[in-house]
């Protein structure tokens, strides 16, 4: 959620969206779904969108100071005459602006009003110990809170019927208890309790057009920074244009994708041997790759290879003969190992995608814990 420290509005102006947000004295999740799809924004420029529930185009632009985003400024367009408005002068407002925010944000007596604005600047990295973390939270729910999880939702694809209103807020709410979601960088973080269900995400992200990553167990909400990371990685691999997984993971299920990912700089190192099973793939559409995967992981047993690739003995003993022969690929080498099955996975992440290292991938809209 996006609060409103300052508004103006001319004598006699109406508008819905406006008029709300003032009795609220904050934007809900609206924002961050403009933001988290417009280029611009993400970009640090501002950008000129148009939402539901008002005929007003709104220009946003990000508050930047000493290279950290500390607001938006939102103007309404009032008689079409916003973009007429020298680009200049908006640099100018919005630069005396973001230094007066950055100003109060540097305050080091300011008191933090909300649990929300601690967890903000947890995930911020603005706590420099456990300790001063735990002081600062002592007044609020933080105090004695111990979540099993928590879930990163994106809103790029929220459903745009939806803007102006406050439905998603108010379905995380009732739907998983004391989950007190809240808005960081453009995504909703829901906390989830060990007696959540996974399940409960289902119509969400139907209704809605979410994608969501739940994260590994939290252990001490002081280390959320670094599960907030790598559920961040793993979120930007399910939202990817070219994923055709599922709506729900969690981050264990994509453990060995998001190893991969990282890895995929060093494919000038793939071996030659794994190349050459490439390129015959994709002139005999033979599958000495996936075989030398499955091999290589299930053991070098041929019964659970047999059974992972759901392929008759006979062809898999064929492929692997072949594969030593024809190929002199070192299956029973111990020193190679690593390096033939780091291979023969980033050739199979670009030829299969990433959904084939995706457990439980098949498609499911939820993934059960």
């Amino acid at each position: 959620m996006f609060w409103l420290p300052a508004t103006y509005a001319p004598p006699g102006f109406t508008d819905l969206l406006f008029d709300r947000a003032v009795q609220q004295g904050a934007i809900t999740y609206e924002a961050g779904a403009i933001i988290s799809r417009s280029p611009a924004l993400s970009a640090g420029a501002p950008d000129y969108v148009e939402v539901a529930d008002s005929t007003r185009r709104r220009r946003f632009a990000p508050l930047i100071s000493a290279c950290a985003r500390l607001g938006y400024l939102v103007c309404v367009d009032i008689d079409s005459q916003l973009e007429s408005i020298p680009a200049e002068t908006f640099r100018t407002v919005e630069t005396v602006l973001a230094k007066q925010l950055f100003v109060e944000a540097s305050r080091q007596d300011k008191p933090f009003g909300t649990a929300e604005e601690i967890l903000m600047h947890l995930l911020d990295g603005g706590f420099p110990s456990a300790a001063y973390f735990r002081l600062q939270s002592s007044s609020t729910y933080l105090a004695d809170f111990h979540p099993a999880a928590f879930a990163l939702i994106d809103l790029a694809a929220y459903h745009a019927l939806y803007l102006g209103k406050s439905q998603l807020k108010d379905e995380l709410t009732y739907r998983f208890y004391a989950s007190h979601p809240f808005l960081y960088q453009g995504d909703v973080i829901l906390f989830l309790h060990e007696w959540y269900d996974p399940a409960g995400f289902d119509a969400l992200v139907e209704e809605f057009h979410l994608k969501v990553v739940i994260s590994e167990p939290i252990t001490d909400l002081y280390g959320l920074p670094a599960l907030y990371r790598t559920a961040r990685e793993a979120l930007d691999l399910i939202t990817d244009t070219g994923f055709r997984g599922g709506s729900v993971y969690h981050v264990e299920q994509l453990h060995t994708l998001l190893m991969l990912t990282a890895a995929r700089r060093y494919k000038s190192l793939i071996l030659p041997r794994v190349k050459a099973l490439a390129a015959c793939d994709r002139e005999k559409g033979s599958q000495y790759c996936e075989t030398l995967y499955y091999y290589l992981t299930c053991g070098r047993s041929l019964k659970d290879t047999c059974e992972a690739l759901f392929t008759h003995r006979n062809t898999v003993l064929y492929r692997i003969h072949k594969m030593r022969e024809d190929f002199a690929v070192p299956l029973d080498d111990p020193a190679t190992h690593t390096a033939l099955l780091l291979s023969t996975a980033l050739t199979l992440l670009d030829s299969k995608g990433a959904e084939f290292f995706v457990d439980g991938s098949e498609g499911s809209t939820s993934a059960k814990g």
